[in-house]
């Protein structure tokens, strides 16, 4: 078992980009009135206590989520986001903050379901408790790629795949291209969302031409960067791949990552980036 925690992460500037986002799509299925299928693939525990010590360490949140919950000027695609926080902490001090599979709950309607999978045990029987009794949502102790197997294509034949790894071993890069062409191959027209961390060039690089190279086609990159590309003291930034982004998405992305660059950045460095990776 890997060594990785999210709660000593959690709320990070991370965060506020990959669930900001992630909102933004099951917003996007919702518009549908057919059902549709949304797989988080590394849950983690759900729901983080930001009191906690692992998280006071660093204070990560304090560079995330701290910066934007109270905004009076974030834009209108952000707010789904900002309500899932405030619901956390409803006497509007920043105490809990909301994961995946909480924000995603949230958002599904009645004839919606959500699977959540997590290898590490621990986190998997906080996960689980929190959903007791919650027939719409599935929990499973397994690794998140082999989740993609297990439970796409399903049957609603709509669906959201959030794809988001620790990248806490080595050749992560590899692994998670190889479980999304694989994964594709089954459920093309699927919509999955790749998150990544953004580490030295020659990496990043090499990764874009991996994906480019499953010909997979309609591949949106985000990426929001809070320090220049020489840093390397920390997390410097992170991206998100979106495979089959849904009508309206682009331009919701667009409107989030040109506000959140500036707030979120750390002496004025870092910046965004959009673009197609694969078009049609």
């Amino acid at each position: 078992m890997f060594a990785y925690r999210h709660l000593f992460h959690a709320g990070n500037f991370a965060d506020v980009f990959k669930h900001a986002l992630l909102a933004q799509l099951v917003l996007a299925l919702c518009r549908k009135e057919k059902p549709f299928f949304c797989l988080d693939t590394h849950a983690g525990t759900g729901r983080y206590d930001l009191t906690h010590p692992w998280a006071q360490k660093n204070k990560e949140y304090h560079d995330g989520v701290a910066r934007v919950w109270t905004r009076g000027d974030a834009p209108p695609a952000l707010a789904p986001y900002l309500e899932a926080v405030r619901a956390e902490n409803p006497d509007g001090k920043l105490r809990c903050y909301p994961g995946s599979p909480v924000l995603v709950r949230g958002l599904l309607r009645a004839h919606d379901r959500l699977a959540l999978t997590e290898l590490n045990k621990t986190d998997h029987a906080a996960l689980a408790a929190l959903f007791t009794g919650d027939r719409q949502v599935q929990v499973a102790l397994a690794d998140g790629y082999q989740a993609l197997k297990a439970f796409l294509p399903p049957p609603e034949r709509r669906g959201l795949a959030l794809v988001d790894s620790s990248f806490d071993r080595a050749r992560e890069f590899e692994r998670l291209t190889r479980a999304f062409a694989a994964a594709h191959r089954k459920f093309a027209t699927g919509v999955y969302a790749l998150w990544y961390p953004l580490m030295e060039p020659p990496a990043m690089h090499a990764f874009e031409r991996g994906v480019t190279a499953t010909r997979i086609p309609r591949i949106l990159q985000l990426e929001l960067s809070v320090r220049d590309a020489g840093w390397s003291g920390s997390l410097r930034g992170s991206g998100m791949l979106v495979a089959n982004p849904p009508f309206g998405f682009e331009a919701a992305a667009r409107a989030l990552l040109d506000w959140l660059a500036p707030v979120l950045a750390q002496n004025n460095e870092g910046g965004r980036r959009i673009r197609w990776l694969a078009p049609e």
